[in-house]
């Protein structure tokens, strides 16, 4: 009998961004991560993996990323429970192509602006959520490719060019990665709750529920926390010994767990580790 061979799939794997400023800490709306592209739009990738992540359909949301515009959420039972997705297109091409959502609160807004002035959606929808940015990203926005020195990014980075669209981000998706603190100090990255959960060791659905809840989850002998932080996951994974140094200090400070768990990582030298290293290459 003939073995017949597999051809090795040679495809690369999508890549989405390949700049990303973090400014999930900042107070919710405005705690976003702005991930930002430099080499030419795969616009069928961007538009697949855009619609999965925001559940707008992908005629839609390829339409969207074409003429630019904005989509509201549907009613569901009577009730609006989502307020709206945008992309602005600068038809003059100074300024990148920009993505993001706005949330009930903010769509109210909005919406009552659009109605009392007679201002396109769109150009409301921008001022509503530009207003909630932090400051530094605000100012940023301001400047040709977010300020960014060239000299610093890596070649195959700079070599792309001007940014050409930048997305500002809250969820987490197979291209939108995040960072785990191991027991050993290593900062893993999973991208999407399918990868979470195999690291871990977990289902699929115990990491939906543990990042879009928070709380602790025991995994062969160590503990999962995560803790949500302006609507965002941190995730670290602790030892026995760890979780039973924050459960004591939790009793004796009256501390929430959560916290206690935080203070003893912040102590614990060698999980720190990863974090310090990370700091230190990050700094000019």
């Amino acid at each position: 009998m003939f073995k017949i061979k597999k051809k090795p799939d040679k495809r690369k794997p999508t890549i989405l961004y390949n700049i990303i400023e973090d400014y999930s800490e900042f107070d919710a709306p405005g705690n976003v991560t702005a991930c930002a592209m430099t080499l030419q739009e795969d616009l069928a990738a961007h538009a697949k993996v855009l619609s999965e992540s925001y559940e707008v359909p992908l005629e839609k949301m390829t339409k969207l990323l074409t003429e630019g515009g904005v989509y509201v959420y549907p009613q569901i039972g009577g009730i609006l429970t989502r307020g709206l997705f945008t992309c602005r297109i600068d038809p003059t091409g100074a300024v990148p192509k920009q993505t993001w959502t706005l949330d009930l609160m903010q769509f109210a807004e909005a919406e009552q602006l659009h109605q009392a002035r007679g201002i396109p959606l769109d150009e409301v929808a921008a001022m509503v959520f530009h207003r909630t940015l932090p400051v530094e990203l605000t100012a940023k926005l301001d400047q040709k490719n977010l300020g960014i020195d060239y000299r610093t990014l890596d070649r195959a980075v700079a070599k792309g060019g001007d940014i050409k669209y930048i997305d500002f981000r809250k969820d987490w998706s197979p291209h939108f990665k995040r960072l785990c603190i191991m027991p050993d100090g290593r900062l893993v990255e999973t991208g999407g709750l399918d990868e979470f959960a195999e690291l871990h060791g977990i289902t699929s659905a115990q990491a939906k529920t543990l990042v879009e809840q928070g709380g602790t989850l025991q995994v062969n002998g160590e503990i999962l926390a995560c803790q949500i932080v302006n609507g965002q996951p941190a995730v670290a994974r602790f030892t026995a010994k760890n979780y039973a140094k924050a459960k004591e200090l939790a009793a004796t400070k009256r501390l929430h767990i959560m916290d206690a768990l935080s203070e003893v990582a912040y102590s614990d030298p060698v999980m720190m580790r990863g974090l310090v290293r990370k700091e230190l290459s990050a700094r000019p």
